[in-house]
Parts: structure tokens; sequence; C-alpha cells
């Protein structure tokens, strides 16, 4: 009777499972070489690669094997490879016969997959041992992973002669195109090279090489693989000659992604990145002859941030390449007028400005900081909006004092600048004309999100990386208005011919210069797209002829005229508050004030101050006057003054005003005989203001410097008289400036002029230590 074992059954069953989970769970070899840096575009296609550390073309597998060659590569090392489960008992049987008839190795038998455990496991010595190890880790192979994956696995690590590891390097290398864009020919001949590599170098090898290409090419045909048209087209198709270089169609942004370990997928558009390279090139080509050498330019999605085009710099191609290697997307550079567009934001939230209200432009002197319009013209006051689609320097450097320095530097970092770190005394006031240094990707980030804030976009990831575009500080009705300025704004004479062109196209966009003609900008964003341009010297040398106007605004546009149009976002009615204004002033419509209109703030923004200058004035009868009821007492009873409300200007900007506003009424002198006691002001100090801390400096030739008093009169023929600290200075006729050179301390400046009206002013004079 036999005897049976009731657990022998179970022990079958774990014996075959334990075999089992250990094929399944065998580790499968991976070969740990370094891999080429690389990045590729949003279509997969490659962009631009470094060699490896070991000195190879290695690209990582995974890319899915274009048809063609997996076609030619299964006819050629593999016929039955879609249905063996890792080794070939046929293959392997004829391997064998050859081997004995010829009494060596002639032939391996290995499967496609063997070959792979082979190429990961770094060719290993062949021996008897190794190859029935390959079997199975084969059979492994197959059983954890597809066949397209170990077609994928085989065409990233097979060598394709010389430093060329894998199918993409090949396929770069060798005919300078993707693998998905080879044609029959070209595959053939990568798909007979992993079996000896060393076919690809020129010399007799290549006669061999042509033939085994056109014998595979025969088998195709046979297989029914290629028609005989496609079969004789592919035989006159040449051999490959030297390698060609991979692409450097982006090489900064290669650079920057260096530390990444491999290749990086971007959202960078082939087509676009190609084209904004060739415009600065052929830009800078021409600036080159006025010693401007560089350029750089950055297209981004506006609402997810990705990177479309990245060109870092001018000239990498040149055979004396100088500052080229320089990304100057990532270089801190003075940020000019780029600034303007977030302080004129900010101040509209917080009620210190409307679009249309009149701001001071005026020679303007601030301690010892002058600064000046890059245009030295002066129109007294100005739209607000208007002063910053011209980017005049004077409104807005007096709009950062009152909006305050500190306050502003929040705003610039919570609009996603990281570069202005130090404290707001060491900013000072020029941070606004560019006396702090920022970023290409950052400045165009924060239009982006500006306008994105426009738009009522809330934040969204870009594809690449993760990255998120920083969050506007500003409100969205704040937003809305501040872009809207830069897309209709009137523009300074140098940029007319761009501005319809920017307006037809809803392109909200602004340049900026830095000091010296070192750095000259222009950023442009739409709801789909934001553009930047720097263009200068990497060195930092400064040139007359840099000046953004005629040097970025051009290639802004240019590259502008590569993307589809966008429409212009509508107005956030239930972000922004209708609010009367002076149609005049431009300021919140006061009581005094006869012409009004509509006009938008934002709406959590608090009111602003009313109208200052419009006001009740007193007329002689026949308006040819001014006159006080006590100036008409004379002309007997029943004479009475007419009262007019009318806008009047302070003196000081009146006599800047009047050259430009043709429709400015300026108000008639005093009636013979006036008596004073007017409650207006024809006498102004125009420099210094109330409180001015002034710093004396020496010439340099080194003498003592002086400190030039300024004084308006809306009386032309009036005489000022000066006074300072009850020393008389002297008198002024038509231009009342006075040179003086007061100690260090406060002063009393005292001005009259010759009908006995009197100004004051207290002011100080640093010394060399405060």
């Amino acid at each position: 009777m036999t005897r049976r074992f009731p657990g022998g059954a179970a022990l079958v069953c774990v014996g075959a499972g334990t075999f089992l989970f250990c094929l399944l769970t065998l580790a499968t070899p991976r070969r740990q070489a370094p891999l080429s840096q690389a990045i590729r575009d949003r279509e997969g296609n490659l962009l631009g690669a470094a060699v490896a550390a070991d000195g190879q073309w290695r690209f990582p597998p995974g890319r899915a094997v274009p048809e063609r060659f997996a076609v030619a590569i299964t006819a050629f090392e593999d016929k039955r490879f879609y249905l063996h489960p890792g080794i070939d008992p046929l293959s392997l049987a004829r391997a064998a016969a050859q081997d004995i008839a010829s009494r060596r190795v002639v032939s391996g038998g290995s499967t496609l997959t063997m070959q792979t455990v082979r190429l990961l496991s770094g060719n290993p010595a062949r021996t008897f041992g190794e190859k029935v190890r390959e079997a199975v880790l084969a059979v492994a192979l197959e059983l954890r992973y597809t066949k397209r994956d170990i077609l994928e696995l085989y065409a990233g690590n097979a060598p394709f002669g010389g430093n060329v590891v894998g199918l993409e390097a090949a396929s770069w290398r060798y005919f300078n195109r993707s693998p998905d864009s080879l044609t029959w020919a070209e595959a053939a001949t990568l798909a007979v090279l992993p079996n000896q590599p060393a076919l690809v170098h020129p010399g007799a090898n290549r006669d061999r090489l042509g033939e085994k290409r056109d014998r595979l090419l025969g088998r195709l045909l046979a297989l029914g693989a290629i028609d005989p048209g496609e079969y004789r087209l592919a035989l006159a198709e040449p051999l490959p000659d030297k390698p060609w270089p991979l692409p450097r169609l982006a090489p900064h942004y290669l650079d920057r992604n260096r530390d990444r370990g491999g290749p990086v997928d971007t959202d960078i558009d082939r087509a676009l990145q190609v084209r904004v390279t060739e415009i600065l090139e052929r830009r800078s080509a021409r600036l080159a002859a006025s010693g401007i050498k560089n350029a750089a330019a950055l297209v981004i999605e506006t609402k997810t941030g990705a990177i479309l085009a990245y060109a870092g710099n001018t000239g990498m191609d040149r055979e004396n390449r100088g500052d080229s290697d320089v990304d100057m997307i990532r270089a801190k550079r003075s940020s000019g007028s780029l600034l303007k567009p977030f302080l004129y934001g900010a101040m509209l939230d917080a009620g210190l400005l409307l679009p249309r209200q009149l701001v001071v432009d005026i020679p303007t002197r601030i301690g010892s900081y002058k600064p000046e319009n890059n245009v030295p013209v002066y129109q007294g006051v100005v739209r607000a909006d208007q002063a910053l689609s011209r980017s005049l320097n004077v409104p807005a450097v007096r709009e950062l004092r009152e909006f305050g320095i500190a306050p502003f530097l929040d705003v610039l970092r919570r609009s996603g600048f990281t570069t202005f770190t130090r404290p707001a005394d060491e900013y000072g006031l020029p941070l606004i004309l560019g006396g702090g240094e920022c970023t290409m990707e950052e400045a165009a980030r924060a239009y982006a999100a500006l306008m994105n804030r426009a738009v009522g976009y809330r934040q969204v990831a870009g594809a690449e990386n993760g990255e998120r575009l920083p969050e506007s500080p500003l409100s969205r009705g704040a937003a809305y208005l501040t872009l809207k300025a830069l897309v209709a704004g009137t523009r300074p004479e140098e940029e007319a011919l761009w501005e319809s062109w920017a307006s037809g196209r809803n392109i909200a966009w602004k340049t900026g210069t830095s000091y010296g003609n070192r750095d000259a900008w222009a950023i442009g964003t739409t709801p789909s797209y934001t553009v930047a341009v720097w263009v200068g010297n990497a060195t930092g040398e400064g040139r007359p002829e840099l000046k953004s106007a005629t040097t970025a605004a051009p290639a802004l546009f240019d590259i502008f005229s590569l993307l589809p149009q966008s429409a212009w976002p509508g107005e956030p009615e239930a972000e922004l508050e209708r609010v009367r204004v002076c149609s005049r002033s431009g300021y919140l419509a006061g009581p005094n004030c006869d012409e009004t209109e509509t006009g938008l703030k934002p709406l959590r923004a608090t009111s602003a101050h009313p109208c200052p200058w419009c006001r009740p004035v007193s007329f002689s009868p026949d308006g040819a006057w001014r006159a006080t009821a006590e100036d008409l007492a004379s002309l007997g009873p029943g004479t009475f003054p007419l009262i007019q409300n009318r806008f009047v200007l302070p003196p000081v900007l009146e006599w800047w005003y009047v050259r430009h506003a043709v429709n400015y009424r300026a108000l008639p002198p005093w009636i013979p005989g006036h008596k004073g006691g007017s409650v207006e002001s024809d006498l102004s100090i125009a420099f210094p203001e109330e409180g001015t801390n002034a710093y004396i400096p020496v010439e340099l030739d080194g003498s003592p410097g002086a400190l030039i008093l300024q004084a308006v009169s809306r009386d032309r023929e009036s005489v000022l008289y000066w006074d300072l600290d009850g020393d008389y200075l002297g008198d002024t006729r038509e231009y009342h400036e006075m040179a003086v050179r007061p100690k260090p301390g406060d002063h009393l400046l005292t001005v009259t002029d010759s009908g006995g009206r009197s100004v004051t002013r207290r002011f100080r004079v640093l010394s060399e230590n405060e």
C-alpha cells in the first residue's frame, strides 16, 4: 500500500510559488552609468545636451521606441522576439550547432531580452555560466516587463559606436534628427550597429556597414515591412559621415538644469525657441557695431508661468563668444523703470492716486538727490496714468516719497522679487529708477502675476517642476487699471512708432533704461503670454546708444509678432468703483469743480483727496482783472466782484504747465491799486521744499559748491527780493534763482515780491558727517 503525504501537494505548490516569486522579484540588473544632461521640448524632442561624466553620450532608457526601429531591430537581431519568453530554444540550438561545426563561438543565440540583460549588467565576460545567468534573468525580465518596455531598455543602453550609447543619442549624432524622424535606411543602419558598433567609423568597415544595412533592408522587403519603392529609395540613401553636434537650441537653459540629474522635460516650444533666438541674434549683430554685445529674451505662458522660450544670451555660436556664456535671464541687473507699474498700482489701492489725477512734474531736488526725466522736458503737472506710460522719472520719485520706501519694498517682495534684500534707507528714492537689482525671470513673472490678477486667474502650477507664479499683492481693480495705463497710454516720442501696434494687439508693455545706459529693458504681457527682453553688455559697460526704445522694444514686438493675439480682459466691474472726478485735475470732485466726469478706483481703496486746485476766484465785473470787493469799492455802490470757480495751479506748477497746455486759462493780473488781502498766493518757492535736508557737494575742481534756490511768481514783471536768515541776498527778475553757500545747520529763506507779498521756507544744510 502506497503511503500518501497529505502535505506533499502543498509543498509542491509552495516550491513552485517560491520559484515564481524569485523570478518575479529577481533584481533586474541596472547599470549605474552616468547620464548626459539634456533638455527636451514640450513634444519630447531634444533641445540640447551635454556629454556624461564618463565622456559618453548616454540618455536614460524609457523613451518610446519608434516603430521603424522596432521592426528593423527585431528583424535583424531576434525575429521571434514577440513569441518567445526571453529565451529562444531554436536560436540556442542553431547557435550550438554552428559553434560545434566551426569549433569556435560564432553565434551566441542570445535574444534581444538576453542582450538587454547583458547590457544592463555592464557587458561581463562571455562564459557558459554567464549565459545561463542571462537566460534566467531574461525570463524574469519578460515576466516583469512588456515587450515594448524591453525594447526601450535595449534601445536606451545599446552601443552605437564611438562614445554614443542609446538610440536617441545615436539618432542625433549620426543623422541630426530625433528617432521618430528616422527613415527606413537610417533605422536599418542603427539596427545593425549594436552588433558591431565599430562599423560606423570611416574606412573599409563602412563597406561592411553598407552591406549589412542593405541586407537588412532586403529582409524588411521580404517581410512586407516596406514596399519596393521604399526599398529602392532606402538603398540610395548615403551612410552617415562624421557625427553631428547635438542640438544647442537653449544652451543657457541646459546649464540651468545641470544639477537635476539627467534629461529634463520642459515646456519650451521648439519652433518658438528657434525664432526668438534668430530675432535676438539678428538684432544683436546690428548693435555690436555700437559696442552693444549681448541680448536675452524670455517668453512664458502668463497663466501658468511655463517657460516657452529661453534665450539667455546671444553670440553662443560666434568664434569669439566673449561673455555669451553668462545667462542674462538669471543675472541681477539694474531694474531701470520696470518697477513703476507696481508703485502705481499700490498707490491706487492705498487711495493716494487716481488714474487721471494730475501729479507734479517739475525739476525736483530732494536733499542731495536730483532726479531727472529721460528727456529734460517738464510739464508742471501730468496725468498719473500718462506719467506711467511715458515713464516719467520725477513723478515716480515724488510718488515713492509719498508712498514710502519700506512699504514699497514689501509690495515688491510680495510680487515675487527676491533680490531686494537691503534696508529701505540703503535704497532710498533711486530705487524706483533702477537703484536696485532684479532678474529678468522674476520681473517677467511679476508682470504675468499682475495680468493674472487683472484677469481673475487663480494661481496655477506650471507644467515644468510644478512652479507657481507669485500672487500679486494688488487688488484686481488696481491691477486692471495699471495694465490699462500700459496698454493704451500715451508714449514718449521715441516709442510712438510702437504705440498703435501694441495697443492694437492688446499688449501692456513697459520699457526701462538703467542709469549710465547699461541696461535696456522691455516687458510686455497679455492674458496668454508674457515676454521680457534685455539688451546691453554682460560686463556692465554702458553705451550712449543703449536705449530701450531703440534696442529692447523692437525685439519685444518682433517676438510678440510670432505669438497669437490675445483678447484684452474685460473690466472687472465688481472690483471697481465709479466716482465723480474733476475733469481738470483728475482728483475726486470737490464743491468748486464745475466740470466733472466719471472715473474709476479700486473698490476697497480709501477715498482720495478732493480736488485742491479748483477754487472760487474774485474778478472785476468784466473779468479783465482779479479784484476784491475792497478794490471795487472806489467804483461806486452796486459794483460787486464777479465770483467764478477756476482751475488754478500754484505758481511753480503753472510756470511749467502753461508751456504745454494751450487750454489753460491763467489768471489775469490784479486790478491797478489792488490793496492786497487775498488768500491766494502768486508767489512760491520751488526749491528747497519745506523741511528739505540739503547737502552741498564740493565741485570737481575742489572749490566749494553752491545751493541753487528757486522761486516762481505768477506776475512775470515782478521783482523778487531774497533774504536768508535775515541777511539780504539780492533781487532777481524773470528767472528767479539764487546761488548761496550757507553753513551746515537750520535756515529760514524769505522771498518777497514787488507787491509786498512774501513766502518763507525752512530747510537744513547737512554737514559732511550727517
